[in-house]
């Protein structure tokens, strides 16, 4: 049990690593700031703490793509806000980014490409080939009509929060529907994604770049 949590744990920091600072402390800043003096005071200050994080990585010799992601993501975030006058405006593009996760995945599904295994190929580096055998794709398939779900259930969330205005509660909302949801997602998806292939009966990624013929011994870690 302990060799399996400590498995779970290790794939879940290939996949978050240590970039939820910046998705989790400007917004919050800024709802915080916003309420205690105004809006531009959010607004300067949520830009500050980016730079902050973002001066923070590169200091650390940290990927500097994520500095700079963080750093525009605010940017835009923070002109809107100061654009609609609106505190819930620093948030349309969390909006945004759900649309088009709900829309990028039920595609995926569609053409017959889930996004679950798009997204372990550009983690992992494992040969897409792979994710599309039959004895392979079905599990990613599942797993990805259970990220569609979550994604539809939290922009539904959002929107509902975001008419109402109230930017603390969406705030919260965005914050504990990211990061902290998101993991459990992946933590479920890593369990069941590797029961799945065990029970379809194909081979594992190693055995299938090296060849093998059957019996396989399957994918016996990561997904």
């Amino acid at each position: 049990m302990q060799s399996k949590s400590s498995e779970i744990l290790d794939e879940l920091k290939t996949v978050v690593s240590g970039k939820t600072v910046d998705a989790l402390f400007p917004p919050l800043i800024f709802v915080l700031v916003n309420n205690l003096f105004d809006l531009n005071a959010a607004v300067f200050t949520a830009l500050g703490l980016a730079v902050i994080i973002g001066m923070s990585r590169i200091l650390r010799r940290q990927n500097w793509y994520y500095a700079l992601g963080g750093l525009l993501g605010v940017a835009f975030a923070s002109g809107l806000a100061f654009l609609t006058q609106s505190a819930a405006g620093y948030f349309i593009p969390a909006l945004i980014s759900s649309a088009f996760l709900v829309l990028i995945t039920l595609i995926s599904l569609v053409i017959g490409k889930p996004l679950a295994a798009w997204a372990s190929h550009l983690t992992r580096g494992w040969p897409l080939e792979w994710f599309w055998r039959s004895d392979v794709k079905p599990a990613y398939r599942e797993v990805t009509w259970f990220w569609a779900l979550f994604f539809i259930v939290r922009l539904i969330t959002q929107l509902a929060i975001f008419q109402s205005g109230d930017a603390v509660t969406l705030a919260w909302a965005n914050t504990l529907l990211g990061w902290p949801v998101l993991i459990v997602v992946l933590i479920i998806t890593y369990i069941y994604g590797i029961w799945r292939l065990k029970q379809l009966g194909g081979p594992g990624v190693e055995e299938f770049k090296a060849g093998k013929e059957p019996p396989w011994q399957g994918q016996t870690r990561g997904f």
